[in-house]
């Protein structure tokens, strides 16, 4: 017999359907708040109220571009090979720039929307259809359109901006070189200035220095944002940025520019990726973006902001709204992953008691754990990020050191988090998971980029250990954020609190259910993480080890911190979308998941908080034996909660994950394999 914890939660669960036969799913169909499901629930709870508490004011928003996703305009053919899928990507992309759903982050002065927050929207909700046209999009609008509006003058946004929103210029990024993927600072590529034409020549010097893997360069990209080293009147000023053409109207590559082809990849072969080299390629002066700093005509440099290394991290600041876009688009692939196997685990029966009947796989508890902890974390994502993208949209052109922190920590965090829910969701639907009709293959290769691309996760994460060290964005990443070390580790002592031998071992339910517990715990470790890392660093400086190589010595402890941040953001994020739900109901079922949340990521982290002293072994035991528990309370939740995601079945597009699935297979195999 299969016991149940129901009476442990605070709420009254959805009577459930699961002797109905295989078709019965407990849910609803997927298609959002308006015919999801149990919207007469006694508790209060369906996935209508799910949705508003996700969503909020851009619901209406999302609503409208998901049931525009639901038609074939917007669901590009892979069916006809590579080139084909190319150009049914970009011929995807001309009807979203057609709407208007491109240009909605820049100012309504060139015909923009003016509005950062519904354009990550926009960006978050595309990754729920087609990743090629998610990447396509935001390398055109998000990363060339951005790098324009952020880093250039107002001519250049009145000029270009309005050929970006209606695609008739596709653009490039290219900021990445062979030889220097992470490492922007040391790119080669030259911009040098002449006096006398009043013209810049961009070059690449050797193969390391091509612009690599840059997407929308193979095919389609009649411009390009180029980072290059600005030299003139003999002088080196480092990065910055130039529009540069590509190609001419008819789609010919300009003299002394050339392109490689990078061909077919893992995934996301819908976008044409390219190699960019350029032989003494001559752009006039304006194309300098010069919103931070210009050349004039007589070759004299001049910048609003003092030294290099501050110029130049200021410069990237458009990729910050990259980072808290993909880490949106990562949530979603998880949603996306989850509303599938959560259906098919809900349906699918297999083995049970003699004699009775074959139980659904979400009554196991293996498949409980597979699941449902996933599914908590993807909602505290959910709200971590979008708390990030509300404070990032309040500065957009100039985001606070904490939002850039805060969005290097969560891209990190989402972006493997996706991954590796995909793959528990792939094996949770068994051989149907392996059927390409199901998705989980082709969602797999194609957000497997989503861990390196706009910052691989390892260098983010080091960026956030330094970035929280120093406190100081003009210091993140260089050198000089080590002479903070001593004062940090000298703090260490004094502000570093002691783990509670009482508290270390409490294990009533009570006290584990905790928020306050939780907030704290999470504040300890990343408090902790961050003390000894600066002590750590400290003896080896102050012992003659040069900065760089004490980092690297440390580098494992930097990772450590970055992810303790990262955690303790979603933690805090969590609670405060709790305390905000608008119904009792809706706040009791956020706090079950909130602390199932919390304590998997306890769990995970058992053996530093014992070698730390925060908790004993049967406190550990004690967190164990409450996930199982939670597990099972939220079983019968699992289905409001993927159809709370509000992803139509013509979107998910998924048999696997389909609410009224048809009785047979794909093939016709006959009732008995269902």
């Amino acid at each position: 017999m299969v016991h149940r914890f129901e009476a442990t939660l605070p709420f009254s669960p959805r009577p459930s359907n699961r002797k109905g036969g295989p078709g019965g799913d407990g849910g609803g169909n997927g298609s959002g708040p308006t015919d999801a499901g149990p919207s007469s629930d006694p508790s209060g709870v369906d996935p209508g109220a799910i949705l508003r508490s996700l969503e909020g004011d851009q619901l209406e928003l999302r609503t409208r571009l998901l049931s525009r996703m639901e038609g074939q305009e917007l669901r590009p053919s892979r069916s006809e090979g590579t080139e084909a899928y190319r150009e049914e990507v970009l011929r995807v992309l001309r009807t979203l720039a057609r709407d208007g759903w491109g240009s909605l982050a820049y100012p309504q002065d060139v015909g923009g929307g003016g509005d950062t927050r519904a354009a990550v929207k926009v960006f978050e909700t595309l990754a729920y259809g087609d990743l090629s046209v998610l990447v396509k999009f935001g390398v055109h609008f998000g990363l060339f359109g951005v790098s324009i509006l952020q880093l250039g003058s107002d001519r250049h946004r009145g000029e270009l901006l309005p050929q970006v929103s209606s695609l008739e210029r596709p653009g490039c990024f290219a900021m990445t070189e062979r030889a220097h993927g992470s490492n922007v600072r040391e790119l080669r590529t030259t911009a040098e200035y002449d006096p006398v034409s009043q013209e810049f020549e961009i070059h690449t010097p050797d193969p390391g220095a091509a612009k690599d893997w840059i997407g929308n360069a193979a095919a389609h990209g009649q411009l390009a944002t180029v980072f290059a080293r600005l030299r003139t009147l003999g002088e080196d000023y480092g990065v910055h940025a130039f529009i540069v053409p590509l190609r001419d109207e008819s789609g010919h590559l300009q003299r002394g520019v050339h392109v490689v082809d990078r061909g077919e990849k893992v995934g996301l072969n819908g976008v044409d990726n390219g190699s960019i080299t350029f032989q003494n390629v001559r752009v006039p002066r304006t194309s300098l973006l010069d919103r931070f700093a210009s050349v004039h005509p007589d070759g004299t440099y001049e910048s609003s902001i003092e030294g290099e290394g501050r110029r130049f991290f200021t410069m990237l600041g458009t990729l910050v709204a990259g980072r808290i876009s993909v880490a949106a688009a990562s949530v979603s692939a998880s949603k996306t992953a989850l509303t599938i196997a959560v259906r098919y685990g809900n349906r699918r029966r297999q083995f049970g008691p003699p004699g009775e009947p074959q139980l659904p796989l979400l009554d196991y508890r293996a498949h409980q754990r597979l699941l449902l902890p996933r599914l908590a974390t993807t909602y505290g994502l959910h709200f971590a990020v979008d708390n990030t993208v509300a404070r990032y949209a309040d500065r957009p052109d100039r985001p606070p050191p904490e939002v850039e922190v805060q969005a290097a920590a969560l891209k990190a965090a989402a972006s493997r988090h996706a991954m590796e829910t995909i793959q528990a969701c792939r094996e949770a639907c068994g051989g149907e998971g392996y059927a390409a009709a199901n998705r989980f293959g082709t969602l797999r290769n194609d957000v497997d980029v989503f861990t390196t691309f706009e910052g691989t996760n390892t260098v983010l994460l080091q960026l956030v250990a330094k970035g929280l060290l120093t406190e100081y964005r003009d210091l993140m990443g260089d050198l000089s954020v080590w002479r903070v070390v001593r004062e940090a580790a000298r703090r260490a002592g004094s502000r570093l609190q002691r783990a509670n031998p009482v508290t270390a071992r409490k294990t009533d339910e009570a006290h584990l259910r905790d928020p306050n517990f939780h907030r704290e715990v999470f504040r300890f470790r990343e408090q902790r993480l961050l003390h000894t890392l600066a002590r750590r660093l400290h003896e080896r400086i102050s012992g003659g080890m040069d900065p760089f190589r004490a980092a690297n010595d440390c580098q494992d402890h930097l990772l450590a911190v970055g992810r303790a941040h990262a955690d303790r953001l979603v933690v805090e994020a969590f609670q405060e979308a709790v305390a905000r739900a608008a119904t009792p109901a809706l706040s009791d079922l956020l706090g079950e998941l909130a602390t199932l949340h919390a304590l998997t990521r306890m769990e995970e982290a058992a053996g530093w908080y014992l070698e730390s002293g925060v908790m004993e072994g049967g406190k550990t035991k004690a967190v164990r034996e409450l996930v199982n528990r939670l597990c099972g309370d939220l079983r019968e939740w699992a289905s409001p909660m993927v159809d709370g995601f509000g992803i139509p079945d013509r979107v998910l597009d998924a048999p696997a994950g389909m609410a009224e699935p048809a009785e047979d297979p794909p093939g016709q195999l006959g009732p008995w394999l269902v």
